[in-house]
């Protein structure tokens, strides 16, 4: 926080501070989703974040759009952020062909703070590439620039199937909607479940999509025929607490365990296993915030078996233990 108040950006103290960076070739919907996400988080009636925009220079940003924004913030604002967020732009980033920054555009970067947060919706990654925030980290874009990124920056770890991905304190979202599910990831860390699940019900978005981006990639020739899995999943979220197989949910759509694997993953975009151990944390998440359960009440509700089973899978997908999260959480979404 900055100790003049009067020359701040930001005039809230002790909210999150979110900057969006802004630049020529903006997408008009990929500034408003932070704006909305963030904008909206409320706990007992009181916001969570402060959101302001920023450009390299102060003044009017060309989107791809038959409209302007008029920015009144520069650079100054990604000083003193918590978080940064940058939207993709398609004036220059479609044109690339060396992965070098613009000198100004590197120099507003270079000025975020060592331990705040940032963050890209779509092809902003080209730019987080560029200044070197994603070297030897996990990544995701669009996945119809996949391929180019993948030549311009060999040294970022790409895996171009994912909605979103966290490698320490640098995100990454893949095209335009999954700027949605980024941000919602975002303010759950933060402010645990039920803050992201309110957010996300008052913009009519689901809280969390399964799956990656592979399903929404197209396909030339679709297979026809192919069944459906939505009915083991709804039949599988109704009985987390039981031990279930990969034979019980195939079962449930009357197919062999080869080809029910092959469907859900061509259907969600990951394997069963995974989705279904996703869906217990989630699970776990709300017990541990909504109520005052042992852990080892948590477990079994949450169809972990043990705590200790409970512990190992939450330590390694959120880096906390559950007591931690409870204790960070437990209340906050009333």
């Amino acid at each position: 926080m900055c100790e003049d108040r009067a020359m701040s950006v930001f005039e809230h103290p002790g909210r999150h501070r979110v900057a969006v960076l802004v630049r020529h070739g903006l997408l008009p919907v990929e500034l408003g989703i932070p704006h909305r996400v963030f904008g909206s988080a409320r706990s007992g009636g009181r916001a969570l974040y402060e959101v302001v925009t920023c450009a390299v220079e102060p003044g009017e940003v060309r989107t791809d759009a038959d409209v302007t924004v008029n920015v009144r913030h520069g650079p100054e604002a990604l000083a003193e952020a918590d978080t940064v967020v940058v939207p993709s732009e398609h004036e220059s980033e479609e044109s690339w062909t060396d992965g070098s920054l613009p000198g100004p555009v590197a120099e507003a970067l270079a000025s975020i703070r060592p331990e705040a947060r940032i963050a890209s919706i779509c092809t902003g990654s080209f730019a987080l590439a560029a200044a070197g925030f994603l070297d030897g980290r996990r990544a995701t874009t669009h996945w119809d620039a996949a391929e180019r990124f993948r030549r311009l920056f060999p040294r970022v770890r790409l895996e171009p199937d994912v909605l979103y991905t966290e490698d320490g304190r640098v995100l990454t979202s893949a095209g335009v909607a999954s700027g949605f599910d980024l941000c919602l990831h975002m303010a759950r860390m933060d402010f645990g479940v039920a803050v992201a699940n309110r957010v996300a019900r008052r913009s009519v978005v689901p809280p969390h999509r399964d799956g990656g981006q592979a399903q929404y990639i197209e396909r030339p020739v679709p297979e026809p025929g192919a069944a459906a899995t939505g009915r083991a999943r709804e039949w599988a979220l109704a009985r987390l607490h039981e031990p279930l197989t990969l034979r019980q949910l195939a079962e449930r759509e009357a197919m062999s365990v080869r080809t029910f694997t092959r469907r859900f993953r061509e259907e969600v975009g990951t394997s069963p296993q995974r989705w279904l151990l996703h869906q217990r944390l989630e699970r776990a998440r709300h017990l541990l915030e909504r109520s005052d359960g042992s852990i080892d009440r948590v477990a079994a509700d949450a169809g972990f078996g043990s705590a200790a089973s409970l512990r190992m899978h939450f330590q390694a997908a959120l880096g906390v233990s559950p007591s931690a999260y409870r204790r960070t959480f437990a209340g906050q979404g009333v």
